[in-house]
Parts: C-alpha cells; sequence; structure tokens
C-alpha cells in the first residue's frame, strides 16, 4: 500500500489500496467492518482469523469475509490489517502481526482500552504503520451473527497517538472512518482510557451489577419477564454482552474504572441515605442535578 501523499489523493478510492483486507477477529466490529467496506466498494477481497473453525464457517456463509487463513499467511497477504479481538489477546498477537508487516501495509485496532497496547508496542521498529482506534459503537451482541451494515454512521471514532504513526497511514484510516460515517477525536492513550471509563465501561458495570441484583432478589424468573418494561430493559440491556470481552476490558483499564466505580458508589449511598432518613428534598435534588445531564446528551 503506497502512503498517501495528501488528502486531495483520498477522494478516488483509497489511492494505492489494493483492496485485500485482513479482519482478525470475525466478530461484531471486524465483521461490520468488512461489511461496510465492501458495501462502499472499498474491499475487493476479505481474509478472516479466527480462533474457532465454527466462527470462521459463520463468517463465510455470511458473506463477511472471502476466505479463511491463519494469522501469519493472512497478514501476508492483506494490504490493510484490521484487528479486533478482546484487549487481553490484542497485544500478543499484534506484537506478531508487527513483526511481519512491510512498509507497504497499515494496521488498525479497535480495541476500547489504548493505553496498554500504546505502551507494548511504542518501541517496535515498525510502530509507524500502526494507527491506534477505537470506533466508539458497539452493541450487546458478539459473534459474525452480529455483524451489521452501517454500523458507525454517526458515532465517534478515537484516534490515538497520531504524531507517531506515519501520516498516509493516519490519511487513510481517517479516510475509512469518515466515508462510514465517523466523526473523528484524537486523543493521546492514557485520557482515552479515563474518558473511556467514564462513558463506556461503567455502564456495562452498572448493566452487569444490576442484572445480577434482579436475578438475586427476583427468583422467579417469569415475573421479571412478565413485568419488566422498556427502562429495565434499556438498562439491562449490556448485561447481555460477551464476558470474554468485557472482563480484559475491566482489567486491563482496572485503575481508571476503579476510579469511576468508587463515584458510581459515592451516588448511590446519596440516593440510600436519602431514602433512609426519607428526605424528600435531597432526593429531589439528586435527581433533578441529574436532569442536567440533558444539556450534553441533547447536544
Amino acid at each position: 500500500m503506497d502512503d498517501v501523499k495528501n488528502n486531495t489523493d483520498l477522494e478516488a478510492p483509497f489511492s494505492g489500496f489494493g483492496g485485500t483486507l485482513a479482519i482478525i477477529g470475525v466478530g461484531l466490529i471486524s465483521g461490520s467492518f468488512a461489511l461496510a467496506l465492501k458495501d462502499k466498494g472499498y474491499a475487493k477481497h476479505v481474509i478472516g482469523v479466527s480462533r474457532t473453525k465454527a466462527s470462521e464457517k459463520k463468517a463465510l456463509e455470511l458473506g463477511l469475509i472471502d476466505e479463511a487463513l491463519p494469522l501469519e499467511e493472512a497478514v501476508r497477504k492483506s494490504d490493510f490489517i484490521y484487528v479486533a479481538i478482546p484487549v487481553d489477546a490484542t497485544i500478543p498477537t499484534m506484537q506478531r502481526i508487527m513483526d511481519l508487516v512491510t512498509d507497504k501495509q497499515i494496521v488498525a485496532d479497535a480495541g476500547s482500552t489504548k493505553f496498554a497496547l500504546c505502551d507494548a508496542l511504542k518501541n517496535h521498529t515498525m510502530r509507524n504503520r500502526f494507527v491506534a482506534t477505537h470506533p466508539m459503537w458497539g452493541t450487546e451482541y458478539s459473534g459474525p451473527d452480529a455483524a451489521v451494515k452501517n454500523a458507525f454512521v454517526g458515532r465517534a471514532c478515537v484516534i490515538c497517538e497520531k504524531e507517531k504513526s506515519n501520516p498516509g497511514a493516519v490519511a487513510l484510516v481517517e479516510h475509512i472512518y469518515r466515508q462510514l460515517g465517523m466523526n473523528i477525536i484524537y486523543m493521546d492513550a492514557l485520557n482515552h482510557d479515563v474518558h473511556a471509563a467514564y462513558v463506556s465501561h461503567i455502564s456495562h458495570i452498572t448493566s452487569f451489577a444490576l442484572a445480577n441484583t434482579v436475578l438475586e432478589k427476583e427468583k422467579e424468573e417469569n415475573t421479571i419477564f412478565e413485568l419488566a418494561g422498556g427502562g429495565f430493559e434499556s438498562t439491562v440491556r449490556l448485561a447481555k454482552s460477551s464476558p470474554a470481552m468485557w472482563a480484559p476490558i475491566f482489567m486491563q483499564n482496572r485503575e481508571n474504572v476503579l476510579d469511576v466505580l468508587n463515584e458510581h458508589i459515592t451516588q448511590l449511598r446519596k440516593f440510600k441515605a436519602s431514602l433512609e432518613k426519607e428526605n424528600m428534598d435531597y432526593l429531589y435534588e439528586l435527581m433533578e442535578n441529574a436532569n442536567k445531564i440533558r444539556k450534553v446528551l441533547d447536544k
């Protein structure tokens, strides 16, 4: 893949991009990414790499990939390598990939944590071929079946440590995400992980905890289903998310998650205290203050 000289080169479909994409992991994010690039006519051939034959087979059946290969062979045959696997597997897998790539290839990841990965690769001789990204989109579903078209439209994508990546590689990745309808935000890896803990990771922990609370207190499952309304369903929706994906995220971003979790517990205690003391004014004040989130979300 030739380096892109400037953004005007990118008005044509991927100047110098041979059209072979490898997705490492064939699940929700990578599958949706492959569908989008195929739909745009950019990815002419998609190679899938998966830990399981079942996922490879399903990805082939769904048309997410055109062939399945082992990691090393997939990397050698590809122009663009997109890594979307659990974050605990990403670092060793990425180190293997970076040992194989040439200065004509580009690698990007979609992980929900960035600091540990960027730190692990900071001294690699091919570091400039890697663009650290986090498309801020996902659902509670996983696997090849979860992939959907137009998944990224209107969402934010964070690019970290832009200055450490080859300018042409960054320009191409930016173009890809913009063509998928995403808004690009730039951050250093450490700040990304702090903000991700507050806007994403705590939401998942809260959902898991609420689901466990209800399951513990409500032993009659039929009653849950009969009484559950839209509010309950939307709040615990994330509890259906894959532990294989989210447990490593929580652990890798442990310090930031603990910080926000401690604040969340403090807020819960305030609600608890207002109820214990039958303090209607304080309860009202807490909720009124929470309403300020509208100004953020309704922008």
